[in-house]
């Protein structure tokens, strides 16, 4: 996707650790707010994507949501992008679901595909989504996020 730099990877203003949020529309606005001030969106993309939160589950599991907008608005994308909201208490999603990595998504077309395929990988490791979560390294979530393989000594990052 068109926010990752030339060597792969996430900038950091993409990335906000330790987020604080009231409720899952607070959560979609600060995610939507990263990908406005980066100049993937334009502001009314957020109201897209609250749409489209009341229109379908975005819940992936194990504490990951993927927000993004509606199909039929992709006018607003200015270009693809992701941000990425760790909140480490969580945020109801949905009734006994709980985020704690929003990963908001601003695709044109099928380029948010690769991001998809990584968090599902991702999913598969509890324990590294755990430190995830928690950790205080920016770094950790961009390299988790462009696949990079976690070294034995980050996995308590």
């Amino acid at each position: 996707m068109s926010t990752f730099n030339s060597n792969g990877l996430l900038p950091r203003e993409l990335v906000r650790l330790d987020a604080r949020v009231a409720d899952k529309a607070d959560a979609i606005r600060q995610a939507t707010g990263l990908l406005t001030a980066a100049g993937c969106v334009r502001p009314a993309f957020e109201a897209s994507m609250l749409r489209r939160e009341a229109a379908a589950d975005t819940f992936l599991g194990k504490g990951i949501a993927i927000p993004h907008g509606m199909v039929d608005e992709r006018e607003l994308i200015q270009r693809d992008g992701i941000a990425v909201l760790q909140v480490r208490d969580g945020v109801e999603w949905n009734v006994g679901q709980r985020a704690h990595l929003i990963v908001a998504i601003a695709a044109r077309s099928d380029a948010h595909i690769g991001i998809l395929r990584r968090l599902t990988r991702l999913m598969g490791d509890d324990a590294r989504v755990a430190a995830l979560a928690r950790t205080d390294d920016a770094d950790a979530l961009i390299r988790a996020l462009a696949g990079v393989e976690v070294a034995p000594d980050e996995a308590d990052a």
